[in-house]
């Protein structure tokens, strides 16, 4: 189990050799964990206080001088309150501001429904000319801010207070429209993204399924979703996201024209709730995000059919 958050901020200083890159903080740099790139670039990073519409709006303007401004903060205060400022200051000028956003999904925990951002990848995606993208584990979040800084315009990327289990190799590298295949499997094949694709890893595993790692929401790559679908027959997608307007939905807009079943699993329409940081588990068991009750719901689903 490691910590993508981890991994994101020492991939930042890494790439802080180039001084074109600057950090911009809402008063979460060690949750965020920019305090890396403070501690040896304190000369390009800006510690905006908890103002997310401000470090939206000075982002872009850093943007515009030729500056490379990477901003996180946590995903319902990024994408929550700032929504506006990115969609007018950034993506309307197709500007080159990275959003990397913490703390997504059900696993806060302690902190409640208040911060369980579950709607981000629906608000963020309808969004003209951002990439929305979502690593499985820390080898993929290295590759991916690696890749987001040489790509210009708006880009965000989704990441989780919680650990991921490690799923790819160090030579892993990362191609934004080709959705690595975890799995083979013989009917069904199954979507998923950032922290639940090791969990549908191991559902695939027992029920003889396709895995697939949708990483990059937004562009989505239809022409390869189709081509994975094709030699199957059944489709489930699993997402730590409201199942309105997230990843099942990109695959349904996707594959809308094909007589494939589609099932989507995620939080269905309700905001999260707390728990102890130690009982995390019992609140995915609870959304119906655990093992055992997606192996549940796949199985009476197929059962159906």
């Amino acid at each position: 189990m490691v910590s993508t958050r981890e991994v994101f901020g020492k991939t930042l200083v890494e790439l802080g050799k180039d001084k074109k890159i600057v950090v911009l903080s809402a008063d979460l740099a060690s949750s965020t964990k920019l305090n890396y790139f403070k501690e040896k670039y304190p000369d390009r990073f800006i510690e905006m206080g908890i103002s997310e519409q401000d470090i939206i709006n000075v982002a872009a303007g850093l943007a515009l001088v030729g500056y490379i401004p990477f901003v996180s903060t946590y995903s319902v205060f990024g994408c929550g309150r700032g929504w506006e400022q990115i969609r007018n200051c950034i993506c309307l000028d197709n500007l080159n501001v990275k959003l990397v956003f913490t703390h997504a999904g059900l696993g806060v925990g302690g902190d409640g429904a208040t911060h369980q951002m579950l709607e981000d990848i629906a608000i963020m995606r309808v969004i003209p000319n951002i990439k929305v993208m979502t690593p499985a584990d820390d080898i993929e979040i290295r590759e991916m801010i690696k890749f987001i800084r040489l790509d210009k315009g708006p880009a965000y990327v989704r990441l989780y207070r919680q650990d991921c289990k490690r799923i790819f190799s160090e030579s892993y590298k990362f191609k934004i429209n080709e959705y690595p295949i975890l799995n083979e499997g013989k009917e069904l094949i199954i979507f998923s993204c950032g922290d639940m694709v090791s969990t549908a890893v191991e559902i695939g595993k027992k029920i003889n399924a396709a895995v697939v790692n949708v990483h990059t929401i937004k562009p989505l790559n239809r022409k390869q979703i189709l081509k994975h679908v094709e030699k199957y027959s059944k489709i489930v997608t699993i997402e730590d996201h409201s199942v309105l307007g997230g990843l099942g939905s990109a695959i349904l807009e996707s594959i809308s024209e094909t007589p494939i079943p589609l099932l989507k699993i995620g939080v269905e329409d309700k905001f999260g709730q707390s728990c102890r940081s130690n009982e995390i588990d019992k609140l995915y068991d609870l959304y119906g995000l655990s093992k055992y009750k997606i192996l549940n719901k796949i199985n009476k689903w197929v059962n159906k059919l």
